[in-house]
C-alpha cells in the first residue's frame, strides 16, 4: 500500500498538460507612402475569416504603430498553428480600408506578400507555419493601387 502511495505522485504527472511553446512574430513594415494615420496588423488562423473577417476572430492577433513611427510591429505569446496577416495603411484614421469603386484607396499587405488578383488572396496564399519557441521575422511590403 505505501509503495502504491509512492508512486501516485508520478503517475498524476503523466496526465498533467503538455506545456505549450510560444513565439514571438516580429513584421517589420516598408513601402509606406506617407506618414499619415496608423498602420493596423491583424493575424488569424481561420481561412474563412481571413482577410476581411480577421477582426472577428476571438483567437486574433493584433498590433498598431503610427504610421510617422513605421518600423516593426510584434506579436506575442503565438500558439503553434497556420497563421495568415492582413495589414492596412488608414491614413485617415477611420480604421476601415477605404475604397473606390470597389479598389482600395489606402494601403494594404499580406504575409508571404501573397499576390493581389481580382480580389484579396486566399488564406493558403499569405499562409505561413508557426512552430513555438524560436522568434520569427518577417518583412511586409505595404501596396497601393
Amino acid at each position: 500500500m505505501k509503495r502504491a502511495l509512492a508512486l501516485l505522485p508520478l503517475a498524476l504527472l503523466g496526465n498533467a498538460p503538455a506545456t505549450t511553446t510560444t513565439t514571438t512574430i516580429s513584421v517589420d513594415v516598408t513601402g509606406l507612402r506617407n506618414s499619415k494615420g496608423m498602420v493596423y496588423l491583424c493575424m488569424t488562423s481561420s481561412p474563412r475569416l481571413f482577410p476581411e473577417g480577421c477582426d472577428k476572430d476571438p483567437q486574433r492577433h493584433v498590433a498598431s504603430l503610427r504610421a510617422g513611427e513605421a518600423g516593426t510591429l510584434v506579436l506575442r505569446d503565438v500558439l503553434p498553428g497556420r497563421y495568415a496577416i492582413v495589414l492596412l495603411h488608414d491614413e485617415n484614421g477611420n480604421k476601415k480600408m477605404d475604397k473606390t469603386l470597389f479598389l482600395p484607396k489606402e494601403g494594404f499587405g499580406f504575409s508571404r506578400d501573397a499576390p493581389v488578383r481580382m480580389s484579396a488572396p486566399k488564406f493558403e496564399a499569405a499562409a505561413f507555419d508557426v512552430t513555438g519557441g524560436k522568434p520569427l521575422r518577417m518583412t511586409m511590403k505595404v501596396r497601393y493601387l
